[in-house]
């Protein structure tokens, strides 16, 4: 039986822990269409979302009983690449950690490990020594089989694979990229702390009431963080004008976006050298929030195993609400503006597209000749496929 001087004080009011939910939902004053009721709709289901998502961060593993954490996907969609599936795991720079598993066959494999959390931190500049390990760097059994040790320093008489973290470490992500979703296998992994850790714990009320209340401020910082890219690349550039950048993440990968905007009717034709060499590049839309538009049922992103480049070797996409029945249709899926990102990585050259704004009837007019027709058969089976590879990816 419970004795009145054994209870904890009485927690504070629910609502009050969620009390920075409301200055996320305001950050639509930092939106293009602040005065749009669908832009305010859309950013009420983004705050949602992101808080959803703030639980497995806050809630789900801990740096002494690490595990991974869905990250970016196509339910939380503030940023991903479709192509690429997001983990996270919670570290501290004082232990040592194994990760091991099976490589798969998907594209790449790369851990970032890094000080500071994307949502827990309000600007990337906070986000301190990030380093970024590639499994083609490693070495991989013959079945695929892999591990690899991180900590500050070398364990004594370990000749394996081994990863320096520094002592502020406190997040591990893992980015896995498929090109064909279909036929690559996703690769399969375990992480551990090899130090002698207590078992896992229940939490006392105030951390409790802590985490709340940083779950609270995730979508916050989600917004305040992503929107001013939006707003910077329009205010900068203006629309439909692409640009190359090289942002922190991933050291061998060139982005090159553009705010995009036409009106129904329109179509955007999207032009651009291939590099030679290219290890693996993509495309993909993204709403006026930042979030990746639907990309499961929507064809809403193209990439190097997707993608038809032309008989002359370049590559055209065409951007419009409706079918133009042209190889590499991105399907806004209702946008008539928001943002485009293209990916170079791993390529022997950063050419940077250009987009040609068009009346949809006229499409044709302004590609090759010999440009293929796609059928809304054929449109269709596209999709189905691409639904079929989506869903045999882990995700969550």
């Amino acid at each position: 039986m419970t004795r009145i001087d054994d209870q904890v004080d009485a927690p504070p009011a629910l609502l009050a822990l969620l009390g920075d939910l409301e200055l996320a939902a305001k950050e639509v004053a930092n939106t293009w269409k602040p005065d749009d009721p669908r832009y305010q709709a859309d950013i009420y289901r983004q705050v949602m979302m992101n808080l959803s998502y703030s639980y497995f961060a806050c809630f789900h593993a801990d740096a002494e009983h690490p595990d991974w954490a869905p990250l970016w996907n196509p339910v939380y969609l503030q940023q991903p690449n479709p192509d690429t599936i997001y983990l996270y795991a919670p570290l501290r720079g004082d232990l040592t950690y194994r990760v091991a598993g099976n490589r798969g066959t998907c594209h790449s494999l790369v851990f970032s490990t890094q000080e500071g959390f994307t949502g827990f931190v309000g600007e990337y500049s906070e986000m301190k020594e990030v380093r970024t390990f590639d499994t083609k760097r490693l070495e991989i059994g013959p079945d695929g089989e892999f591990e690899i040790i991180f900590s500050a320093e070398r364990p004594q008489g370990y000749a394996g694979n081994w990863a320096p973290i520094t002592r502020l470490t406190d997040t591990m992500m893992v980015r896995y990229v498929a090109q064909d979703w279909l036929h690559e296998q996703d690769p399969v992994l375990t992480i551990e702390c090899l130090d002698p850790v207590p078992p896992k714990r229940r939490l006392e009320p105030d951390e409790i009431h802590q985490r709340i209340a940083a779950m609270a401020k995730f979508p916050l910082n989600m917004n305040r963080l992503f929107y001013p890219q939006q707003d910077d690349l329009k205010q900068r550039l203006g629309v439909n004008i692409f640009e190359l950048q090289h942002l922190r993440g991933v050291e061998f990968q060139y982005y090159w976006p553009a705010a995009f905007e036409f009106a129904p009717g329109e179509a955007l034709i999207i032009e651009t050298d291939l590099p030679k060499l290219r290890s693996y590049w993509n495309i993909q839309l993204n709403d006026p929030y930042f979030n990746a538009v639907e990309y499961v049922y929507r064809l809403s992103s193209l990439n190097g195993a997707f993608g038809k480049p032309s008989s002359d070797g370049k590559l055209r996409a065409v951007v419009s609400l409706e079918d133009p029945g042209v190889p590499n249709w991105l399907d806004t899926a209702g946008y008539t503006e928001g943002t485009l990102w293209g990916r170079w990585f791993d390529c022997d050259s950063t050419p940077i597209p250009t987009i040609k704004r068009v009346p949809l009837a006229e499409v044709r007019a302004h590609l090759p000749a010999d440009t293929p027709h796609v059928s809304p058969e054929e449109r269709a089976q596209e999709l189905r496929d691409r639904v079929r590879g989506a869903q045999r990816r882990r995700r969550w």
